[in-house]
């Protein structure tokens, strides 16, 4: 069923205060840029639609929105040249009609919880026709922020830009953010009613809420709770102030969901890592997105999982190890300063300390199997592409090269590695 809501997220800017090449949104935070969370944001409401305002890196920035959106409609409007943020929303214009309410975002605001724009939005429905809901925050520094100025009766009045205040209204805690939920059809009056007769020349979103309010229609806020939730992004230190936030969040889903981290503070692991309950997640242990790990599993200290990793039930990885595009299977050990990339390794094998999977030969990446039941001795290089059959062992520095051929049962020494002659047995000889 339809919500009647569109999503305008405005994500134009260059962010010059980040000092990159890169648009501002495009920023990693977590394993994801900071537009795919805000577009999840716009998903957690059940947006029909979503409208992607975007100008700097315009082609990147829509290909990372929409590929956050996944099967719902994404439409991406180039603002140019940006004019301020009601000028963003007037370009997207076209994209608002027959919207019963639309919601404003922000491509650097990643922190906004589910619950908070689900408010946002009741309050905008509860208010009636033609209303505008506005999220508001006391942040412990409100400095650069508009202030919220209440009638007596300690209904909003208007928004006060900062550099516009006196020192009285300077000292007001609650600030504006700049998130609204606004009227559909009252949104397409109003927006040709901005003016741009201002120090900046711009067209702003702030002066909305003062037209209903002139015209009697209701203005709500809703205020956050939480302050974190409030934070934008605007330089690589708040980017990492953000990066601390989100980790935070995603550590506890993890925990409550039974997964034991037994240092959160030197545990790093990105969005969209699935981890079965009962893995022991050790210090140091950075796990990207792209990794799922299995129930009853142990992980690190100092390890690094990267995208493609698989560790079925029961793996382990411990010290130094690292693992790219590679499969552990149930009861598998790789527990010391091992490489494992581009690898599938079946179950109950162990990996020797020391052991590199070659999979890099200067200008292809290769795959190597490793059966079940394998023992890997210490200091083993395995040249991709390769197999090691079920049964088969390594010695200690062995060297096993693409043509080793090894059979199942085999035992390999030696550089290069050769197979070791099985011994007579007595009625043999």
């Amino acid at each position: 069923m339809a919500s009647g809501t569109t999503v305008v997220i405005l994500a134009a800017g260059k962010g010059t205060r980040m000092r990159s090449r890169r648009p501002k949104v495009l920023h990693p935070l977590c394993g994801r840029p900071l537009v795919a969370w805000v577009v999840e944001q716009a998903l957690s409401i059940d947006a029909d639609r979503v409208v992607l305002v975007v100008g700097h890196g315009a082609e990147e920035v829509g290909a990372a929105g929409q590929a956050a959106a996944g099967s719902t409609p994404l439409e991406v409007v180039v603002q140019e040249p940006q004019l301020g943020t009601g000028h963003a929303v007037q370009v997207a214009a076209g994209s608002l009609e027959g919207a019963e309410r639309v919601v404003v975002l922000y491509g650097d605001m990643p922190l906004l919880r589910d619950e908070s724009l689900a408010a946002l939005v009741l309050a905008q429905r509860e208010a009636g026709r033609g209303a505008i809901a506005m999220m508001t925050a006391r942040p412990d520094d409100p400095r650069g922020y508009g202030r919220i100025l209440r009638d007596p009766a300690g209904g909003f009045e208007r928004i006060v830009e900062e550099k516009d205040c006196t020192p009285a209204q300077r000292a007001l805690e609650e600030v504006n953010l700049g998130v609204y939920c606004f009227d559909g059809p009252a949104l397409l009056q109003d927006l040709p009613r901005l003016s741009s007769e201002n120090a900046q020349g711009e067209y702003y979103l702030t002066d909305l809420p003062g037209l209903a309010v002139g015209e009697g229609r209701p203005v709500v806020t809703v205020n956050l709770a939480d302050p974190h939730e409030a934070a934008g992004v605007n330089t690589v230190s708040q980017l990492a102030e953000a990066r601390w936030v989100m980790q935070s969040r995603i550590l506890e889903a993890h925990m409550e969901a039974g997964v034991l981290i037994e240092d959160p503070a030197t545990t790093y692991i990105d969005h969209g890592v699935e981890i079965g309950a009962g893995t022991h997640i050790l210090p140091c242990t950075y796990v990207h997105t792209g990794v799922r790990i299995g129930e009853g599993c142990e992980v690190g200290p100092f390890t690094h999982l990267r995208s493609g990793t698989v560790l079925a039930d029961g793996a382990q990885v411990g010290n130094f190890t690292e693992c790219k595009n590679s499969t552990l299977g149930p009861g598998s050990k790789a527990k010391h300063l091992t490489y494992l990339g581009d690898t599938h390794i079946g179950a109950r094998t162990n990996i020797g300390a020391g052991t590199i999977f070659a999979n890099y030969d200067g200008k292809a990446k290769h795959k190597s199997e490793v059966g079940d039941g394998v023992f890997v001795g210490s200091g083993t290089i395995v040249v991709a592409p390769n197999r090691l059959p079920d049964g088969t062992t390594t010695g200690a520095g062995a060297v096993v090269t693409r043509s080793a051929d090894m059979q199942p049962g085999d035992v390999f020494v030696g550089v290069p590695a050769r197979r070791l002659p099985q011994r007579a047995t007595a009625e043999e000889s």
